[in-house]
């Protein structure tokens, strides 16, 4: 899990740099909130990787990622990096966190499926 939570905090990063590229349908939507929602996703996966200990890991893990990216929200970037408040942005972070969520359960699922005597491949 410690690989696909990685790879998944890395692909949120990368979109991250690339939807200043974004041109299509939608491209004032996506350069507004596309970066809450990624970061989001991406910090959901961060603090997966030491929530396993509890007994509901993506709900410790979900409330931590949006605790964190509400705050570096509602502070402006902690007051030393450059940010513009939007409430808006709040709902961008929930929704990058509850998509991670899906995922983190779809793939755990799949995942599971391809163990063997309890151990898993991944």
């Amino acid at each position: 899990m410690v690989a696909r939570n990685t790879l998944m905090a890395l692909s949120g990063a990368v979109l991250l740099v690339l939807k200043g590229r974004y041109s299509g349908p939608g491209s004032s939507l996506v350069h507004a909130y596309a970066g809450n929602f990624v970061v989001s996703f991406a910090v959901y996966f961060i603090a997966s990787l030491t929530a396993h200990s509890f007994k509901r890991p993506r709900l410790v893990a979900a409330l931590a990622a949006l605790s964190a990216v509400s705050a570096f929200e509602i502070t402006n970037g902690f007051g030393f990096m450059s940010n513009v408040y939007d409430p808006a942005d709040l709902l961008a972070n929930a929704a990058g966190i509850a998509l991670a969520v899906v995922v983190d359960s779809a793939s755990s699922r799949v995942i599971g499926r391809g163990s063997h005597r309890g151990t898993p491949v991944a």
